[in-house]
């Protein structure tokens, strides 16, 4: 899930912190930051925030060795430009055609693995296809961020720290698990695997072992996430773009998901 917000910013950072349970009000969260000067320090009140979120040691010892992560934070103030212009623009830069080759020939490939996916929770290949190829190139290019850090840049942070601190909480919880270690490395805003999953998304719909690392976990925990956010089996792209909408609320993307995930199921 290319960041700009999976769904809407405010309501699903509303309904992660209610899934994990974050502690709310004068208790919560350590003062942001506006640079780096204060991470280390802003790290230390976060530790006792993170422990009465049921983070252990294992993580809580990620937390302590990570650094402030300037990529992050430079990814994250050009994030709209990322979704800018028509449709048509968005699916060139992003190579909508090589996508859709691609795409084609992998549903054939993996006819076997697409089927039971759908037989399970009604999503088709196309949208998994297109999300897949759309986010990392089928899994060529996950990321070379440390995603302990880049999250908790993020949660650091004083642009988004509501959204991003119950992502945090649930990276330090994946450290825990061995689903995520201190050097784990993805996405510049966090996100992990062949599709993208933010660390609250893997807990909350991670299917199977949770590794988003793997590509038949990464394409099922998709279909389960596409499925509840509302995804009705056998309807069209049109009509399931309120679910394209959970996975990302950019109406270029949205639109370049539905178009290309069509091509391909119509192949």
């Amino acid at each position: 899930m290319a960041f700009f917000a999976k769904g809407r910013i405010f309501a699903a950072a509303a309904a992660v912190v209610a899934m994990l349970g974050l502690a709310t009000g004068a208790e919560a969260a350590a003062s942001c930051g506006k640079n780096g000067a204060g991470f280390d320090a802003w790290k230390q009140d976060f530790a006792a925030e993170a422990k009465a979120n049921g983070v252990g040691q294992r993580g809580l010892s990620a937390l302590a060795g990570a650094t402030y992560a300037t990529r992050t934070i430079a990814a994250d103030r050009a994030i709209h430009k990322a979704f800018s212009g028509s449709v048509e623009a968005f699916m060139k830069r992003r190579g909508a055609s090589a996508i859709i080759s691609r795409g084609r020939a992998l549903k054939k490939a993996n006819a076997a693995m697409f089927a039971n996916i759908e037989r399970t929770y009604g999503v088709p290949p196309g949208v998994l296809l297109a999300i897949w190829g759309m986010e990392t190139g089928f899994g060529a290019s996950m990321g070379n961020q440390n995603t302990v850090s880049a999250i908790l840049t993020l949660a650091y942070d004083c642009r988004r720290p509501d959204y991003f601190t119950p992502h945090a909480i649930a990276a330090l919880k994946l450290v825990d698990r061995g689903a995520l270690s201190a050097s784990s490395v993805g996405a510049m805003h966090g996100e992990i695997g062949h599709t993208q999953f933010l660390p609250g998304n893997v807990l909350k719909y991670g299917v199977g072992s949770g590794n988003l690392r793997d590509r038949n976990t990464a394409l099922a925990s998709t279909a389960n996430f596409l499925k509840a956010h509302g995804w009705h089996a056998g309807a069209s792209y049109e009509a399931n773009m309120g679910a394209i909408a959970g996975w990302n609320s950019a109406s270029v993307y949205q639109q370049a998901i539905a178009r290309i995930a069509e091509a391909i199921d119509a192949d």
